[in-house]
């Protein structure tokens, strides 16, 4: 039994949820997310609550079960709160500057990389050397994260690099003589 998928999901004052052809809507105050629904997963919507069973026994049914009620209160706190993640640049002349739909990030190399801000992110940097990114899409603003971190991961002679606030580097020792 699913510890998690037994939860149900509360729908908080403000926002609406449907389900219609196949996939689940949420709309809040700060936008529309959907999920397609899965086969293997009944869904059932109550009074304020949305219910995530499985359809039937199977080792698959039972997989699915805990992962889509997850992936639906994702979109609910999506929707009312957001979501964000904060990179850190660790480094001599490595810098950040966030200019309307572009990310210009110095990194030592030859030349500045810029990374274009996809659709539903707002890239913040409130200094050189922080990039806030928010959004609604969990999984969108995590990927954006990644793929600015992939720029320059951190090394761990020195730890320079861009890291995820709150990540620790393990850190090794140098040459000795």
């Amino acid at each position: 039994m699913s510890r998690t998928g037994k939860k149900p999901i509360a729908i908080p004052a403000g926002v609406t949820a449907s389900l219609d052809g196949g996939i689940v809507s949420i709309k809040g105050p700060k936008g529309e997310l959907s999920l397609p629904q899965a086969a293997e997963v009944a869904y059932a919507l109550d009074e304020g609550q949305l219910k995530v069973t499985p359809s039937n026994e199977t080792k698959r049914a039972r997989a699915f079960w805990g992962m889509q009620r997850t992936l639906i209160q994702n979109l609910v706190t999506g929707v009312t709160e957001g979501f964000s993640k904060t990179l850190e640049i660790t480094g001599v002349g490595y810098r950040a500057n966030s200019q309307g739909k572009t990310l210009k990030l110095q990194l030592g190399y030859s030349h500045d990389v810029d990374f274009a801000i996809p659709e539903g992110i707002t890239i913040k940097t409130p200094d050189q050397t922080t990039v806030e990114i928010s959004g609604i899409d969990r999984q969108l603003v995590g990927q954006v994260a990644a793929e600015i971190r992939r720029w320059r991961k951190p090394e761990p002679y020195k730890g320079k690099g861009i890291k995820y606030r709150g990540e620790f580097i393990f850190r090794k020792e140098g040459k000795k003589k």
